[in-house]
């Protein structure tokens, strides 16, 4: 069992910053990609930004010089600095993830969501 808690969202004016961050705990043997997805009411869900091998970072257009994924300090932990925020960035932010555990090649894991409101 794989646990994915996020923390960091709250309410920014617009033009302001955040920081989230998930952490991801259980049974783990390796992290194959780890990111953020994000769904607004009314829309679908969609990527917001994922990170591949540690490496690889792919980012959805509309958030392209505005976030910035990265591996965190901490043991399986990801972060997502999210700048010059925009009211169309509220939403609900998930973590997933894909991850090998023993006995098992491929699961995928969800958090539970953070609120980000930008709003003045």
């Amino acid at each position: 069992q794989v646990h994915l808690v996020e923390s960091g969202g709250g309410l920014v004016q617009p033009g302001g910053s955040l920081r989230l961050s998930c952490a991801a705990s259980g049974s783990i043997s390796s992290i194959y990609t780890m990111g953020w997805y994000r769904q607004a009411p009314g829309k679908q869900r969609e990527l917001v930004a994922d990170i591949s091998d540690g490496i690889i970072t792919n980012y959805a257009d509309s958030v392209k010089g505005r976030f910035t994924i990265s591996i965190g300090s901490a043991k399986n932990t990801v972060c997502l600095q999210m700048n010059s925020l925009k009211p169309e960035d509220t939403a609900v932010y998930y973590c997933h993830a894909r991850i090998s555990s023993p006995g098992t090649t491929n699961s995928y894991w969800w958090g539970q969501g953070t609120q980000v409101t930008v709003s003045s």
